[in-house]
C-alpha cells in the first residue's frame, strides 16, 4: 500500500530497509497465523477466569490505607491463580519489579541453613546481589542461605548428573529462570521445564521448584505450574500487565508458598488481609485482559527481528525458525557500535521520548555498563518497545516488547535503519539479504 510506504518514508525509514522488510513479513504469515491461535486461545483463558470469578465494577475501586477487605484485589488474585491453575496467588502494587517478585519468593520460602540450587546456570544479574554471589546488604548469603550452580551444557541440554549430584540435605529450593537473561542460551520451553521438574521431584521431592516466568506468560497454550512448578513468579511491567498496570508484581503457586510470601511483604499475623490496591485495579484488570494480544504483537516483532538479522549474518537467539518460548530476541553484534546503534534506533522509534538519545551508564544491579532503550507510557515496562544489552563482550542486544505488532516492526526497521546511518552495516548487505530471501522463496 502505497500510503504506508509514504509514511514509513516519512518517518525515516529508506526505500532499501522497508522492501527488506517486507520481503521478511512475507515469508512469516504463517507463524504469525500459529501466534494469533495462541492467543486466541490464552485471550479465552483469561475471559474465563474473569468470569468464572464473577469480576464486577465494584472490584475496579480499590481501596486505601489497611486496604481490609478489597473485593479487587482478592478477586484479582482469585483470577491469578485460575489462569496459572495454582492454589493461591499474591498479585500486589507492592511488589515494585520482577526483581523484588522473585526475592520475595525466595526470602520467604529459605531459611538459614537452607540451599538455594540454580540448575539452569547463573541467574540474571539483578539476582545475584540478592542471592549473595555478588555482596550486598540483606542477601541470602548474610542471612545464612547457601547457593548452588549447575550450569547447562555447552548445546543448552541440562546437566542431568550435575544436578544429581548437586541435589542434598540442604537443597530446599530449585529456582529454574525460564528466560535467556543477559546470555545467549536458549529459552526454556514449558515441556522442557516440565521434564526438569519431574526430575528434580523424582530424586527430591519436598524440593520446592520455583519458576522465573518473566518475558513468558501467554507465549504458549501452558504455563510451568501446569508441568508441576510450585511457585511461578512475574512482573507486571512486562507480558501480564498488558502495558496498562503501572508496577506491580505476582507470585502464584501452592497455597504455603503464597502465604509465606504474603507474609514476607507485609508482616506476620498480616499477610495478605492487609495492602491497599491504591485505585490502580482497572490497570491491573485491563491490562490481563489485553495481555495475550499483546503479547503476540510482541512474539511477531520479536521473530520479525530474528529473521531480520539472521539473513544479515549475525548470530540471533533464538533463531528465524526456532520455537518460541519467551518475547525476548538476541542479536549479537560483536562490537559496542552495533549494540548502541540498535538501541538509539528502538530509542527513536518510541511514542514517549524519541527525541532521546540512550547512552551506557552504571545501572544498579548490573557488573558492567547497560544501555536501555526504552520510550515507553510506563516508566521500564519491557512489554512495550524496548531494547538493552550490558556493553561487554559478546556485545549482544536483547529486543523485546511492542505493545502492537505495527510497532514492534517499526522499531526494527528503525534499529536497522540507524545500524546503515552509522555505517555498521552496509546498504550492500541489506540489498544482497534481500535478494536471498526472494531466491529462497521461487
Amino acid at each position: 500500500m502505497e500510503a504506508i510506504r509514504n509514511i514509513y518514508a516519512q518517518m525515516g525509514i529508506s526505500d532499501v530497509v522497508y522492501q527488506y522488510g517486507e520481503e521478511i513479513v512475507n515469508h512469516l504469515q504463517e507463524r504469525f497465523a500459529a501466534i494469533d491461535q495462541t492467543a486466541e486461545y490464552n485471550q479465552l483463558k483469561v475471559l474465563k477466569a474473569m468470569q468464572d470469578n464473577q469480576v464486577s465494577e465494584a472490584c475496579l475501586l480499590g481501596t486505601t490505607g489497611y486496604g481490609y477487605n478489597d473485593l479487587g484485589r482478592d478477586t484479582l488474585e482469585k483470577v491469578y491463580a485460575d489462569i496459572f491453575h495454582t492454589e493461591d496467588a499474591l498479585v500486589r502494587p507492592q511488589i515494585t519489579c520482577g526483581t523484588h517478585a522473585l526475592a520475595l519468593a525466595l526470602m520467604s520460602n529459605l531459611r538459614p541453613g537452607d540451599e538455594l540450587l540454580s540448575p539452569v546456570g547463573k541467574p540474571y544479574d539483578t539476582l545475584e546481589e540478592v542471592i549473595g554471589i555478588r555482596r550486598s546488604k540483606g542477601s541470602l548469603a548474610e542471612y545464612g542461605v547457601t547457593y548452588r550452580q549447575v550450569d547447562l551444557l555447552e548445546d543448552g541440554g541440562f546437566d542431568w548428573e550435575g544436578i544429581r549430584a548437586a541435589l542434598n540435605e540442604k537443597t530446599r529450593l530449585v529456582t529454574i529462570q525460564r528466560s535467556k537473561g543477559y546470555q545467549t542460551r536458549p529459552t526454556l520451553s514449558v515441556a522442557r521445564i516440565g521434564e526438569l521438574i519431574a526430575f528434580i521431584k523424582k530424586i527430591k521431592p519436598d524440593a520446592i521448584c520455583m519458576v522465573d516466568n518473566c518475558y513468558g506468560e501467554f507465549v504458549e497454550l501452558s504455563e510451568p505450574s501446569d508441568v508441576g512448578a510450585d511457585m511461578v513468579v512475574g512482573s507486571l511491567i512486562k507480558n501480564p500487565g498488558g502495558g496498562l498496570a503501572p508496577i506491580g508484581g505476582y507470585i502464584a503457586g501452592k497455597a504455603e508458598c503464597v502465604e509465606n510470601a504474603a507474609y514476607r511483604l507485609t508482616s506476620p499475623g498480616l499477610g495478605k488481609e492487609v495492602g491497599a490496591s491504591l485505585g490502580i485495579l482497572t490497570q491491573f484488570y485491563q491490562g490481563l485482559f489485553l495481555s495475550p494480544t499483546v503479547t503476540a504483537g510482541a512474539l511477531k516483532g520479536a521473530i520479525f527481528a530474528a529473521n531480520v538479522y539472521e539473513n544479515l549474518g549475525y548470530p540471533v537467539v533464538p533463531n528465524g525458525t526456532e520455537s518460541r518460548h519467551d518475547i525476548i530476541q538476541a542479536v549479537t553484534f560483536g562490537s559496542p557500535e552495533g549494540v548502541i546503534a540498535f538501541c538509539e534506533g528502538i530509542q527513536a522509534a518510541a511514542p514517549v521520548d524519541s527525541h532521546v538519545t540512550p547512552e551506557p551508564w552504571e545501572m544498579p544491579g548490573y557488573d558492567a555498563k547497560v544501555i536501555m532503550a526504552a520510550g515507553a507510557f510506563v516508566s521500564g515496562s519491557s512489554i512495550e518497545l524496548s531494547a538493552d544489552g550490558p556493553i561487554k563482550p559478546p556485545y549482544a542486544v536483547y529486543f523485546q516488547g511492542g505493545l502492537t505488532w505495527q510497532h514492534a516492526r517499526f522499531g526494527i526497521l528503525k534499529s536497522l535503519q540507524s545500524l546503515l546511518d552509522k555505517k555498521v552495516i552496509l546498504a550492500d548487505d541489506v540489498e544482497k539479504a534481500k535478494e536471498k530471501l526472494r531466491k529462497s522463496a521461487k
